[in-house]
């Protein structure tokens, strides 16, 4: 017993006073004034904590008599002693002795029935915090739940969710099931620790047997009990509280419940609740919160629901059924720009919109997994119809679809199965069963595929895939005939092989994916409509060669013709990439050199099955490891230098590059390319090594291609101006070796992360790569020159003083450059002495004066440059003799291309240049071909209405800033080839960069000038050309985003866009001057996906969205939704919102709708994670705070496009937080969610509580306010479980002042264990 707060002897007078008043069979009322009487003259409080246990304990068991159980039932009614407390203390004492004491444990039963319903009262009541500590104490409720808190409300849930327990578990004792459970024990004390004598007092033979009746009464009354409380709208409630945030313990309860169901004669003996009854109410998943929730919010949810994206009443206005996944249109098509390295896979990303978006739009996995299937084959049509660019791009568009959709899917199946793996071995644990697990997302995904055979005009192949959708259908046809199909069997088959009747489509390609990643199996080739043709048309014996991969899996040796085979050929397995990397490992040096050779083909480019494994088998090739027996002073990586080159060369493409960031491999790229770099860097160029081909290869040679490739993962070429210009740099500046290596180590740590989801392939490929992290300055040289990078683009170069030996290195640079002017003794600096020596030693003098490491030459580079365009603004040295030098330099050491980008970048921006006249004498000139690009930039951007400043009109002398003409004119001294594309991939960026942010027309001059020197690409440069209008003027970029607000809503516009919106109307259908009458305009949405990268204020970005979005909001209900249905809408009688303008309504929604949503992906897609939080945390709450009224047309109109504007800022707001964080904690970007998240709903409380002043319209934020809590709490509930209970219990208050008692309590029922106690005392308070 607890020690008394009052005096010492007041427990003894009540005990006496009870004593006597019960052998003098007094009144249980008089007994109770005199026992109050007492109390309070003692100072003791009631409900009394201590009496309730002195009572207890006087019962239990030395006076179990009807008069002190009248007595007890006197002071819980009288409310002397809490009844809460009581039933806790006699479930403990009674429950196991119920067979003992069947009369007492039916007492206890009564007084449960009548007590356990009314909660109001305990929680409002005096000492109440006090009793649930009494509770818990007498329960250990804390210590078997497992949880830490004390808080009032938790413990009441784990009280309530305990009785029940208790109940279900005496009755399964009762009828000997209990040993059924795995523990063989209840882990409540409902059996006795002595032993029970029946016949103990000698009772009679009757007297037995009404005990024995009794104690079965007693069974069926508390399942009945049971009953009562699931059905009980307050307890129930409460209970669901325990299902939802406590799952362990609520698993181990069903399965009990289940196990009593199955076997309890007592429950099908009950007249008041039947097993199936029993087991529907305990095991109804339906959230009875967001029952509620809909009630309290019934016009939210139907005006929502009547605007659903996935309904065809959308059709009408161009918001067809496929328009729900724009943003996987938008992120599809982003993630096509070349010159973008990705530090994330492209499947993650993609996994984390998936199931973002399905949770929000509350879309089946069926459509979701048919509308990615749609987008990714409209991505592909758009780019077989696009126009040609040096920058590949077919290769990585069918990566899309063939690899990183099918590895997203793959994410989600696995996460899915995962789950209900660990459920099934739970259940396996419990109940001794086998289940197959399968989940509904694998079902779904079939359902989709086969779905997808109706989109017959989206699975048309290109051209250059027809032969291998020939193949998968031609195999298929085969397996539906009962002919096997042997690895190899289609070697050596060629197009014209292929029956007529066995022409294949994009589905047939998309299946075999799915089926080499394990979603489908071979059944699939029977789905009907998917074989075309007869097996007997397909030739059972091939002619020509034989050599490919099923020839070296047989153990065909890799000699040349065979490795020629396996170059054009893509791996179909993993195994046949396994064989390939075993030869590269400890073949011969001629078989590595091949191996690595086959393994940089089409395997990587092509290899969609396998393409991230090749992809890491590389990266490990490239990172050799240490042998156990090696104890040189250098690195063991010089052995390796000529099967490094080969790797370097085969991975040097820009759409090879393009696959590593596709997934997520340019950080453990880049990881390996350093110390590459750092070696080969080092080395003297006297050291060299004989290729088998019987070439020499040199240190410099594989430096270049190491370093020239890693300058590709990083954004070395961005100018200064893009850190001074705007409050937040652009996305992706924040790429460089520091960042590359920070989230390489990031990923290998997350491998051993047990809190992540695993991932068989990602467990598989964190085993390929050290722990070990890597930083910067782990590459003293490379750091030395990272830091010199950083210095030249930061300020101008100080001097170089004569006699260092930079300063030789300097000297002998410009004399291999400009070996002209050194043959004449000229000097292109003050401090350097011209040389009459002979001019037959010059270059022979500077070669051997040049026999240094690289690090050495690239450090002088920067001294050089700077020395040659000072002469050449000087005239000391002339354009055409400084664009040769360059190109010597470059040519010398390519690796040197790197440091003439990064230091004519600077100089460009810096300004301090004279301009260069593009004459055509000192420079080339662009005039040939610059009428022809003014002409097609205004065809390009005539969708759009923004003005094209002109090129020639009033332009006399076309000029760039010296520095750029000098990286343009050396550009263009390269041969458009395999070759040269290693050196122009570098400069490429840079000059689009440059070009954009010099003023109008630099971009135009230098795509004027490319398109002279290479003609196939035409369109390309001028597209190029025409996202520089937007670059200089901000305007232009607002009416770019509202022509594309516009077309992809379908709203009248009055420039020429086709009305009918969707997908098809924003991103096009590939431009080019193949379209009719040459080149066409191109869509708005892929004019803004290629312009936004370069916008420097993207907070004004933000901001010009919502404006926008709130504008489109009011085009919508102006053209589409009558005034007069506002009034019906506004004021729904008996529970329905619409009966009146129904159609036109739901059309609005749709729309409404859908215009959020493009411009949540706008704004994921412009500033992903770092700009969505700011939007949360500061636009969103600016906006509400600055006026932004809607202007009422007539009457009370205002209110309701204002209660929309909220609406679909709300929508907008959470599918933007949700493309940014997830929707579970798993993504990336959940992290910070709680921080931000919380921010933003402090706010909310804060201006509900009148703590802060809003100047938006009043509908609109209260529109706003219900339908973010409600949409966070029926598609969200991660978010709230993260949240300060604080916050939650601010906000549900001030939702409560505007009578939405429902959706205040739905938004703690959904927030997890720590606002279970405050959900709970508000169901108690609501039911009031």
């Amino acid at each position: 017993m607890t020690s008394s707060l009052t005096t010492p002897n007041i427990w003894d007078t009540v005990t006496e006073l009870t004593n006597s008043a019960q052998n003098n069979g007094s009144d249980p009322l008089t007994w109770s004034i005199e026992l109050s009487s007492v109390l309070l003259s003692a100072g003791e409080s009631v409900p009394s904590v201590e009496l309730a246990e002195l009572l207890v304990s006087h019962i239990c068991w030395s006076n179990n008599v009807p008069i002190a159980w009248k007595f007890l039932e006197k002071a819980v009614s009288s409310r002397v002693v809490p009844p809460l407390l009581v039933l806790a203390l006699f479930s403990t004492r009674v429950t196991p002795s119920r067979r003992s004491h069947p009369a007492a444990y039916r007492l206890y039963l009564e007084l449960l029935k009548r007590h356990i319903f009314a909660l109001d009262s305990k929680v409002n009541g005096q000492n109440y915090q006090k009793i649930m500590e009494s509770i818990d104490d007498a329960l250990h409720l804390n210590q078997i739940f497992g949880l830490q808190s004390c808080e009032p409300g938790l413990v009441l849930v784990e009280f309530l969710f305990s009785v029940v327990w208790m109940l279900l578990d005496a009755s399964l004792d009762d009828e000997n099931l209990l040993e059924l459970v795995p523990e063989k024990k209840s882990k409540w004390p409902i059996k006795s620790m002595e032993m029970e004598i029946e016949d103990q007092n000698n009772f009679g033979e009757n007297r037995i047997d009404r005990h024995q009746g009794l104690y079965k009464m007693n069974t069926i009354t508390g399942l009945e009990i049971i009953g009562e409380l699931f059905r009980n709208k307050v307890t129930s409630s409460i209970l669901d509280l325990a299902r939802r945030n406590m799952p362990t313990h609520w698993g181990t309860f069903m399965h009990h419940v289940r196990l009593l169901v199955g076997n309890s004669a007592a429950l099908r003996n009950s007249k008041d609740i039947t097993p199936e009854a029993l087991l529907q109410l305990a095991s109804d998943n339906r959230a009875q919160l967001s029952r509620e929730c809909k009630t309290s919010l019934q016009q939210f949810s139907a005006v929502m629901a009547c605007g659903s994206l996935i309904s065809s009443a959308g059709q009408s206005y161009g918001a067809s059924s496929s328009a729900i996944w724009l943003p996987i249109d938008l992120f599809l098509e982003d993630t096509m720009d070349g010159y973008v390295v990705a530090t994330t896979s492209a499947d993650e990303t993609l996994t984390d919109l998936l199931k973002a978006h399905q949770a929000i739009t509350q879309a089946s996995w069926q459509d979701t997994f048919l509308g990615l299937w749609i987008a990714a084959l409209r991505l592909v049509q758009r780019e077989a119809e696009a126009a040609e660019g040096p920058v590949p791009r077919f290769d990585t568009c069918l990566c899309l679809l063939l690899c990183t959709t099918t590895l997203a899917i793959v994410n989600i199946v696995d996460e899915e199965e995962s789950a209900l793996l660990e459920e099934d071995d739970h259940k396996r644990m419990h109940e001794g069963s086998e289940t197959q697990v399968l989940g509904k997302c694998r079902r779904s995904l079939v359902s989709s595929l086969q779905q997808l055979g109706d989109y017959e005009s989206l699975l048309i192949p290109p051209v250059s895939v027809t032969s291998i959708a020939n193949q998968a259908a031609a195999k298929a046809s085969m397996f539906f005939s009962g002919i096997s199909v042997v690895s190899g069997y289609f070697d050596g088959m060629s197009l014209n092989d292929m029956p007529a009747a066995s022409a294949g489509n994009m589905r047939h390609l998309i299946v075999e994916a799915c089926i080499a990643r394990n979603l489908l199996d071979t059944s699939a080739y029977l789905w009907p409509g998917y074989v075309k043709g007869h097996g007997n048309q397909i030739p059972r014996n091939i002619s020509g060669p034989i050599l490919g991969w099923s020839s070296l899996m047989k153990g065909s040796p890799l000699t040349p013709p065979m490795m020629h085979a396996l170059v054009s050929t893509p791996a179909s397995s993993l195994a046949e990439v396994e064989k390939i990397y075993g030869i590269a490992t400890s073949g011969s040096e001629e078989e590595k050199i091949s191996a690595a050779t086959v393994l940089c083909g089409a395997s990587l480019t092509r290899g969609w099955n396998i393409q991230e494994h090749t992809g890491f088998f590389i990266i490990k090739l490239l990172s050799p490891p240490v042998p156990v027996d090696y104890c040189g002073n250098e690195s063991h990586l010089i052995v390796h230098a000529p099967l490094l080159n080969v790797l370097l060369m085969g991975i040097s493409s820009l759409d090879c590059v393009q696959i590593f960031s596709l997934h997520g491999l340019a950080p453990h790229l880049a990881g390996v390319l350093m110390p590459i770099c750092e070696v080969f860097g080092s080395l003297s160029p006297t050291v060299s090594w004989t290729l088998p081909s019987g070439e020499r290869l040199c240190p410099l040679s594989v430096f270049s291609n190491a370093f020239t490739l890693l300058l590709k993962l990083w954004r070395f070429h961005q100018p200064p101006l893009e850190h001074v210009m705007g409050d937040v740099t652009p996305v992706g500046s924040q790429l460089n070796p520091e960042f590359l290596l920070l989230a390489r180590n990031s990923q290998l740590a997350s491998c051993g992360n047990s809190s992540f989801p695993p991932k068989h392939r990602k467990r598989r490929f964190c085993d390929l790569f050290t722990s070990e992290p890597i930083f910067l300055d782990s590459f003293p040289k490379l750091t030395f020159w990272y830091r010199q990078h950083q210095a030249c683009i930061a300020s101008t170069l100080s001097d170089l003083k004569p006699g260092t030996s930079v300063y030789q290195v300097f000297d002998a640079l410009l004399s291999m450059m400009f070996v002209k002017l050194s043959k004449g003794g000229q000097s292109l600096t003050t401090s350097t002495s011209g040389s009459s020596s002979s001019s037959g030693s010059i270059a022979e003098d500077c070669t051997l004066r040049l026999k240094l490491p690289a690090w050495e030459i690239l450090e002088a580079v920067p001294f050089v440059l700077d020395a040659a365009l000072t002469a050449c603004a000087h005239g000391r040295l002339s354009p055409p003799d400084f664009t040769t030098g360059l190109k010597h330099l470059a040519v010398f050491l390519p690796a040197s291309m790197a440091t003439i980008v990064s230091y004519l970048s600077a100089e460009t921006t810096r300004g301090l240049w004279k301009p260069a006249s593009m004459n055509g004498t000192d420079w080339p000139s662009p005039a040939a071909s610059l009428a022809m690009v003014e002409n097609h930039i205004n065809k390009i951007l005539s969708a759009t209405g923004v003005d094209v400043p002109s090129l020639t009109e009033g332009v006399t002398n076309l000029t760039l800033p010296l520095p750029l003409a000098a990286l343009l004119s050396l550009t263009i001294t390269y041969k458009v080839d395999k070759v040269s594309e290693v050196v122009l991939s570098l400069a490429a960026p840079a000059l689009n960069t440059l070009g954009a942010s010099c003023p109008w027309p630099c971009m135009a001059i230098i795509s004027a000038l490319w398109v002279q020197k290479a003609k196939r690409w035409t369109d390309y440069f001028v597209f190029s050309a025409s996202r520089s209008v937007f670059h200089h003027n901000s305007h232009a970029v607002v009416q770019l985003l509202k022509v594309c607000f516009a077309s992809a809503i379908g709203l009248p516009s009055s420039f020429p866009v086709s009305n009918g919106g969707g997908v098809g109307n924003l991103l096009g259908h590939g431009f080019g001057s193949h379209s009719s009458g040459g080149i066409s305009p191109v869509a708005p949405g892929i004019l803004y996906l290629r312009v936004h990268r370069s916008v420097r204020d993207i907070m004004f970005m933000t901001e010009e969205i919502i404006s926008l979005l709130m504008h489109t909001v009011k085009d919508i209900v102006s053209t589409g939704l009558p005034f007069e249905n506002f009034e019906k809408l506004r004021k729904p009688k008996n529970g329905m919102v619409m009966r009146y303008g129904e159609v036109s309504l739901s059309a609005a929604m749709t729309r409404i709708k859908l215009a959020a949503s493009l411009g949540a992906s706008l704004v994921w897609i412009t500033g992903r994670l770092n700009l969505i939080q700011s939007l949360i945390k500061e636009t969103l709450p600016s906006w509400f705070i600055s006026g932004h009224k809607s202007d009422p047309n007539k009457g009370d109109s205002g209110g309701m496009i204002g209660m929309l504007m909220g609406y679909a800022l709300a929508y907008f707001a959470v599918l933007s937080g949700a493309f940014g964080w997830g929707v579970d904690s798993v993504s990336s970007g959940s992290k910070k969610r709680p921080i931000i998240l919380g921010s933003h709903l402090e706010f909310m409380a804060s201006a509900l509580d009148g703590n802060i002043s809003l100047g938006c319209n009043k509908a609109t934020w209260r529109a706003y306010v219900s339908g973010f809590v409600s949409l966070m709490v029926s598609c969200a509930p991660k978010w709230a479980s993260e949240i300060d209970v604080a916050v939650l219990k601010s906000l549900s208050k001030g939702l409560r002042k505007w009578d939405e008692e429902e959706l205040a309590l739905a938004l703690l029922g959904v927030s997890g264990v720590n606002a279970m106690g405050a959900a709970a005392e508000m169901i108690i308070k609501s039911s009031v």
